[in-house]
């Protein structure tokens, strides 16, 4: 028998209710939550930014700290820190250095985290604890130590070298000094920053190093892989992204060292600038500070990291849609 009741319809303009309603109801929550956090990066971040921008255009000295309004000079600060000796200068030890120091912060954060992986869990936890020490160490204490080890007076590492046979390392360690040419200086920056930094890395691999099935460990042994074959055909493919991560975080961070390398040599050796140490001195290393110039110089170092930071994005993203 067919069913003859009038089919109930929904009056025009009638507003659902229901699953649906609430599908298309927008949820708010998410945003609320994380707006505190964008207001903050907000006021900290973005405004200085934006501050340093127009800054950089601009010719700010003593009377414009006192109240009078900025002249614009449009790319004057540009063209005259580009035809700077002292800019290249700069931006070849900033570059030279982070390329060093990051090769030998990924190395040995590697090989220190595949060492904390073969110790048992107890040994492998103090042993961890330990070299965290050095990446909690502030930078302005971490400089003052590495300071005074490479001083020319008392200095431990220049009384251990002399006492070394003269035909081994040389003679007139003892009162030499490392931070009165750019290469003694970086190298002692070099071995300070790693030290400080390679911690983090061999942390970060050792948690990578417990995620990975020790199952392919075994059946390389088993094909007759050594150490080194199953690095590369095992340990490195899984903890690529790992390796992507550390690799862009440690550019940043070797890019815009400043802390180590102002208390190690100060602003008397200009020779040893780097870009941060460069902008300092230009925006308020003397009595006439330029804070325009000092702009122009940061913002050129921060297009540098931002396009760093692009790339790594870019091979991320290309990653997730070969997966």
């Amino acid at each position: 028998m067919l069913d003859t009741a009038p089919a109930v319809r929904e009056a025009p303009g009638r507003k659902t209710s229901g699953p649906a309603r609430r599908r298309r109801r927008p949820r708010l929550g998410p945003y609320l939550l994380i707006a505190p956090t964008v207001l903050v990066i907000a006021v900290l971040m973005f405004w200085p930014m934006i501050q340093i921008v127009i800054m950089s255009f601009q010719k700010v000295g003593n009377r414009q700290l006192r109240g009078e309004p900025a002249e614009q000079v449009g790319a004057e600060n540009f063209s005259t820190m580009l035809s700077d000796p002292l800019f290249w200068q700069a931006l070849k030890h900033t570059v030279l250095f982070a390329a060093v120091a990051v090769s030998l912060t990924m190395l040995v954060g590697t090989l220190v985290g595949l060492l904390l992986n073969r110790l048992g869990k107890r040994m492998s936890n103090v042993v961890a604890g330990g070299v965290m020490v050095a990446w909690a160490t502030p930078p302005v204490t971490a400089a003052i130590i590495f300071s005074w080890l490479f001083g020319s007076t008392g200095g431990l590492v220049n009384w251990t070298l002399d006492l070394l046979p003269d035909w081994l390392v040389g003679s007139g360690w003892d009162d030499y000094n490392w931070f009165s040419t750019p290469l003694g200086t970086y190298t002692v920056l070099t071995i300070c920053v790693v030290w400080q930094a390679c911690p983090f890395i061999a942390v970060s691999v050792l948690a990578g190093l417990k995620s990975v099935p020790s199952e392919l460990y075994e059946a390389a042994r088993v094909d007759g892989s050594g150490p080194w074959r199953s690095f590369w055909s095992i340990t490195f493919p899984i903890l690529k992204p790992i390796f992507l991560v550390l690799l862009v975080m440690s550019i940043i961070w070797d890019f815009k060292v400043f802390t180590q390398l102002f208390i190690m040599s100060g602003l008397a050796n200009r020779d040893a600038f780097n870009l941060s140490l460069y902008a300092y001195a230009e925006a308020f290393g003397s009595l006439n500070p330029k804070l325009g110039m000092g702009s122009a110089i940061a913002l050129v170092l921060t297009v540098i990291l931002l396009a760093v930071t692009a790339v790594y994005v870019r091979v991320m993203v290309r990653q997730g849609e070969t997966k």
